[in-house]
């Protein structure tokens, strides 16, 4: 798997879990002060992220990073 398919993985995880806590991309991007396009860049693996940013993610949705791996 190369490093977009990696993002792009991770991004869905990221959506399914934002979802599954009731978020819509809009009220997600207000929690974490970031622009819509931001969240939604996110999610379809157009942002590159470290793995700091998903580990702030995760505090956000109240998962463990580990959970967007799996």
């Amino acid at each position: 798997m190369n490093k977009k398919e990696t993002y792009r993985q991770i991004g869905k995880k990221i959506a399914e879990i934002r979802k599954n806590k009731g978020y819509t991309q809009e009220t997600f991007a207000e929690l974490m002060d970031k622009s819509w396009s931001y969240v939604a860049k996110l999610e379809t693996g157009g942002q590159n992220f470290s793995i700091g940013k998903l580990i702030d993610i995760a505090e956000y949705l109240n998962v463990d990073y580990k959970s967007f791996l799996n």
